[in-house]
This record gives C-alpha cells, sequence and structure tokens, in this order.
C-alpha cells in the first residue's frame, strides 16, 4: 500500500501536493501546554502516517526555542538515540537537541539516511524550525523505497551482495579530526570502539586515524518489512563533491587520503556515470517545503532520506534523534565488517 491510495489518518488530514512531503497545518494553539496535548492525542495517528509516507511536516505549533522543542520531541520520540562517529559539526543545545547541521549556507547537502554507517541508528528524526531562512534552506526529504525500485539492476544486485565499503580519515586538516568524531581525547578508547562495532583502523601517526567499514546497502524497515536503499554511497563520493573541491581534495591528500571515500563492498571504484546514475535517482524522489517558524517535520530514517537546500539569510533548524534500531534487526543484505567483501 503506498501514500497514493491511503486514507490519511483520522484527525490529521495532511494536504498532499506532488513533490511536497504531507503536511498537516494546526489552528487555535497558542501555548506548547496544549501543543503537548495535542501532540499526545494525535501520537497513533502521526506514528501511522510516519509509517505509510516516511516523512510529515506538522505545522502551526507555537515552537519558538530549544526548550519548546524538546518539550515536542519528548512526545514524539521519548527513546532518545545517540548521534555516534560524529561526520559533521554540530551545536548541541543540551537534552539530546542538537542544530541540524553547522555547515556553510552556501553549501547544499544531498540527500543521506541518518548515521546510516553504524551498527545501530537513529530510526526516526525530528526537525524543528526556530528561524525560517530568507531564501532556501528546506530540509529536503525523499522516498528510499522509491530509490531502490528506480536504481538500475545491475548496480542495485552488486550493492545487495556485497554491501558499501566507507573509508574514512581524520585528520586536523580536512573533515573531522578523530577525538571529535568519537568524543574522546583516548586513542585506547576508539581503538576499543572500533574493534566492539566492526571497523577496521590504523594510525597514519599520532594524530591520524584511517578507518575501514563495510555495512548493507539495503535493509528492510523492522516494522512495515518493506526495503529501503540505505547509505552514504554517493553522499560521500569524490564524483559527487563540486569538481574544483575535488580536484583540490585529491591534489592535496591524493585519492587514498580523503576524508571520506566510498566503494562498492567488495572494494571495487565506482565510475562517474554509476555514481551519477546513484544521484540521479535521488533528484528523482526528492521532495522539498520551505520551513515556516514553528515547524516541526518528522522522518523515518530508513523510510526518507533527508538533505538540505543551501540558503541566505539567517536559518535555525534543530534536530532530535529517535527510536533507535539495530542493523541486525532489518535483514542486512551484507553482513558488516572490517574490511571489503572477500577480504579477510
Amino acid at each position: 500500500m503506498t501514500s497514493t491510495d491511503t486514507i490519511a489518518p483520522a484527525g490529521l488530514r495532511p494536504s498532499r501536493e506532488p513533490g511536497k512531503p504531507p503536511v498537516v497545518t494546526v489552528s487555535g494553539i497558542t501555548d506548547m501546554d496544549q501543543a503537548k496535548t495535542w501532540l499526545t492525542d494525535n501520537l497513533p495517528a502521526i506514528r501511522a502516517e510516519l509509517l505509510d509516507t516516511g516523512c510529515l511536516l506538522v505545522r502551526g505549533l507555537p515552537v519558538a526555542s530549544t526548550g519548546d522543542f524538546a518539550v515536542a520531541r519528548d512526545v514524539l520520540l521519548p527513546r532518545r538515540a545517540n548521534y555516534k562517529e560524529k561526520a559533521t559539526p554540530r551545536s548541541d543545545f543540551g537534552e539530546g537537541v542538537f542544530s541540524s547541521t553547522d555547515l556553510p549556507a552556501a553549501q547544499p547537502i544531498r540527500l543521506h539516511n541518518e548515521n546510516s554507517y553504524t551498527l545501530d541508528f537513529p530510526g526516526v528524526l525530528l526537525f524543528g524550525c526556530l528561524t525560517a531562512p530568507a531564501e532556501g534552506g528546506a530540509t529536503t526529504v525523499g522516498s528510499m523505497r522509491e530509490a531502490l525500485r528506480l536504481l538500475p539492476t545491475e548496480l542495485r544486485e552488486r550493492f545487495e551482495r556485497t554491501g558499501w565499503l566507507l573509508v574514512r580519515n581524520f585528520s586536523e586538516m580536512a573533515g573531522l579530526p578523530w577525538h571529535k568524531s568519537f568524543a574522546t581525547d583516548d586513542q585506547k578508547v576508539v581503538e576499543e570502539y572500533c574493534r566492539d562495532n566492526t571497523i577496521g583502523y590504523e594510525w597514519l601517526d599520532e594524530d591520524t586515524l584511517r578507518t575501514r567499514q563495510r555495512r548493507s546497502a539495503v535493509i528492510t524497515h523492522p516494522v512495515t518489512g518493506e526495503r529501503s536503499w540505505f547509505n552514504h554511497v554517493a553522499f560521500w563520493h569524490q564524483w559527487t563533491l563540486d569538481p574544483d573541491v575535488r580536484d583540490i581534495l585529491v591534489e592535496t591528500y591524493g585519492e587514498d587520503g580523503l576524508p571520506f571515500a566510498t566503494y562498492v563492498g567488495d572494494g571495487t571504484a565506482l565510475t562517474k556515470d554509476e555514481v551519477d546514475e546513484l544521484n540521479a535517482v535521488y533528484d528523482r524522489v526528492t521532495m522539498r517545503e520551505s520551513w515556516q517558524d514553528g515547524d516541526l517535520m518528522l522522518v523515518d530514517n530508513i523510510l526518507c532520506a533527508h538533505g538540505r537546500e543551501a540558503f541566505v539569510g539567517d536559518r535555525k533548524i534543530v534536530v532530535g534523534m529517535g527510536d533507535p534500531i539495530a542493523l541486525a534487526d532489518c535483514a542486512p543484505t551484507a553482513a558488516p565488517a572490517a574490511t571489503a567483501f572477500g577480504e579477510g
């Protein structure tokens, strides 16, 4: 059953427009006590809608601060999920509330599934708009069930069989240094984490760490039973980078020293044409809705990927993560490993 042939859960009646996520507009609520009551009363319908379409934007609630957002988050996501193996800078506002990202406004962020490279990850993300930008800046979303259906058959089957491989180089010069990504200054703690989480690691020098981890590129939602494309393959591939940025990074660090590099799970490099095909699929499934102050948007992290448009003006979008899910509970088509498929 798809969102196009499902009757909206009673009481929500979201609007559905092509190219946009479903939007529920609430009126007559003036304080967060009323908002909390409305969210609590409508939680079953909200969760049902989320499992059907993978995302839902709620508009009209008086969410104006990180404290207000935390109130809504505690209703919608009572089980919090941790942000592991950090890959981008974020501000921590406390109580499990973060900025969505602190990357520059001019830099768009392509669709991706949060923490797709970890052994457990948030099942649901909640975004909140405290300050809407003057122009652009939408948090884009896209159905990864549809993306899986649209992928070229041969390419999809390769990833289903072998998974995907992520190689990261942590240094002070590019990307995040290892002590920020792993939230520790102790190399032994990092090594223990890597061993416990099926990550291969090597210290290139005292301050530079390289890791390798293979994960399944296709997983099954533990509630709906639907298969979904779930990874950062195209997101972190060098052929997705702006050509000028790519040339500078490769010239400076070499192809084996890039902050992030992705491969088919057997270690095979993807061609530019193949990466272009992956990104074309993401483009086809992308949906957007401009933010308004107070908006909340729920995203099922398996059923939908998310991203961000470039923007102009002030923008404050916060995020909370919840409903942690273990990769092992998602019928991965390729087992996690610290090496490429067939190695070791």
